[in-house]
């Protein structure tokens, strides 16, 4: 008797400007654990609140030694991600992990319908994953800084970044 089997395959036409985005927090120091547990009711509610343009959001667990945690988001178009990215409570989010990552490592990777990569890590630099095991890493400055930049995805940000370069560097 055979078995039977489901295949199945997806029709995305009706979403031609989609966007996949992989997050991860992994655990780098001790206090870290600490600060992968404390971010995960918080995304939990964000997401709860269904941001406009968020599809689906699924938690992932990459490794359990070290913890590496993280999520896999589908968003309906560039614009809808980074508008929420860029407001609250995200925005505060970024602005205070960037200037300390507090024991973890961060990292995204961002995907394209339309073609285009880009990806951010912070503090992964000891155990290289995705990109950075065989493309040039970049520091993430001038051009290299926002994401809109790294993927040439054109036009102007018309809302305020979480954390400007300058600030973020410590410059005028």
């Amino acid at each position: 008797m055979a078995l039977k089997t489901d295949r199945r395959t997806v029709d995305l036409s009706a979403f031609p400007d989609l966007v996949v985005i992989y997050l991860g927090m992994r655990v780098n120091k001790p206090r870290g654990l600490r600060t992968l547990l404390r971010f995960g009711p918080k995304i939990a509610k964000s997401v709860a609140n269904q941001p406009e343009g968020l599809l689906l959001h699924e938690n992932m667990i990459f490794s359990v030694v070290p913890p590496h945690g993280g999520m896999r988001q589908y968003w309906q178009d560039f614009e809808s991600l980074e508008k929420w990215a860029r407001s609250l409570p995200h925005k505060e989010w970024w602005a205070s992990f960037v200037r300390d990552t507090e024991g973890t490592g961060f990292w995204h990777e961002l995907y394209f319908m339309r073609g285009g990569m880009e990806a951010v890590y912070l503090d992964i630099a000891d155990h290289p994953l995705g990109f950075l095991n065989f493309a040039p890493a970049e520091p993430t400055r001038g051009a290299m800084f926002s994401a809109r930049s790294r993927l040439k995805a054109g036009g102007e940000t018309k809302v305020a970044v979480p954390v400007s370069e300058e600030e973020l560097y410590d410059r005028g």
